[in-house]
């Protein structure tokens, strides 16, 4: 199967390298003359008929963003015409910069999408990648003295980001157990510290996400969790796209959704060989982690993110409407947003309908 690879870079307030790569975002290639149709022709028409897109991803490099990878690695975005530069950034950049057309997909974390909307940075969820949300707190659950979401009363927490969807969490979390966020320390610390921040009880506690409570209890570190999602019904990361490329390039759009899904199933029914190719290509960092990703693979992605009842029926990436608008309205509750909107405004229900 025909593969190709994307160039990965590391973009954070980069604004002018994301530029440079939206300067040649979305322009296919124009159609070879019938009269030029030789072999040779053909070849050249298929290299030159690619249309590059920018994928910006919240966070880095993990081995949990196996489908990407594998919808790259198989040649799946290929087959469907794209060539996929893929960047990294926090969450509250990826959805601006989505906002602003510098990139062209973006795959964030829900809350963080809900609330950029309400603020007038506006996307289009085009695909419910992660059915559910992934946030919980971790701390150190034999030298902390943290029993109970209570107990963080006082207590210094990190978070990667003040407009990421883990902060809003913590906040709702905190509200519904009586605690102010005023009654905590935050501290601010980037995707690649705050879990060794945690380890080495420069923080009390993390608001980060589940997974990395499996990587450390595999380590054997005491890790404790609070999940988050019973407070902020959400969902993880999920595919977004500008209202100008869903509108005038529709087609695009579909051909992404239809290669992401077919990483999705690549990886369901190869997790292992998913996890060992992730490492090895794109995440380095996670050697000798394997067995236990492929581990937190299966038990939290497969059965609890990228599988639902809903996509049992409808396919992966279906949107629940009523589900994201009790996100919308929590967040109004909390008030985290000034007021609600139509779920419907947001999210596409049916990626399939597109294009």
């Amino acid at each position: 199967m025909k593969t190709t690879r994307t160039r990965l870079r590391v973009a954070g307030a980069a604004i002018g390298i994301i530029a440079m790569a939206a300067l040649t975002a979305c322009n296919p290639a124009g159609n070879v003359p019938a009269e030029q149709n030789t072999p040779d022709a053909s070849a050249e028409a298929s290299s030159t008929e690619m249309t590059d897109v920018t994928l910006q991803i919240e966070g880095s490099a993990v081995p949990y963003y196996a489908p990407i990878y594998e919808a790259i690695e198989q040649g799946y975005f290929a087959d469907e015409g794209l060539n996929v530069e893929v960047l990294y950034a926090e969450g509250a950049t990826v959805v601006q910069n989505v906002a602003a057309g510098n990139v062209d997909f973006g795959f964030p974390n829900g809350p963080g999408v809900v609330a950029a909307y309400a603020n007038g940075v506006e996307t289009r969820v085009v695909h419910t990648t992660y059915q559910t949300g992934i946030g919980s707190i971790l701390f150190n659950e034999e030298t902390s003295g943290i029993e109970t979401v209570a107990d963080l009363r006082g207590r210094t927490i990190a978070v990667t980001d003040l407009g990421s969807p883990q902060y809003l969490a913590l906040q709702l979390l905190l509200q519904d157990n009586g605690v102010d966020i005023s009654e905590v320390e935050i501290k601010v610390i980037g995707v690649g510290a705050i879990i060794q921040a945690l380890q080495n009880g420069e923080v009390d506690a993390v608001s980060f996400n589940s997974v990395r409570y499996y990587a450390l209890k595999s380590q054997g570190f005491p890790v404790g969790q609070f999940l988050t999602d019973p407070a902020l019904p959400s969902h993880g990361n999920v595919l977004i796209a500008g209202n100008e490329l869903l509108e005038q390039q529709p087609e695009v759009v579909a051909s992404f959704i239809a290669a992401l899904d077919q990483g999705l199933q690549y990886v369901i029914e190869n997790p292992a060989e998913s996890v060992d190719m992730s490492i090895e290509q794109y995440a380095p960092t996670f050697e000798g982690q394997n067995e236990a990703i492929t581990e937190v693979i299966n038990e939290v992605y497969i059965a609890q993110l990228w599988n639902s009842e809903d996509t049992e029926v409808h396919g992966f990436g279906y949107g629940n409407l009523p589900r994201w608008q009790e996100s919308i309205d929590v967040l109004v509750e909390g008030g985290l947003i000034a007021e609600s909107f139509d779920a419907a405004d947001l999210v596409i229900e049916e990626p399939g309908t597109i294009g």
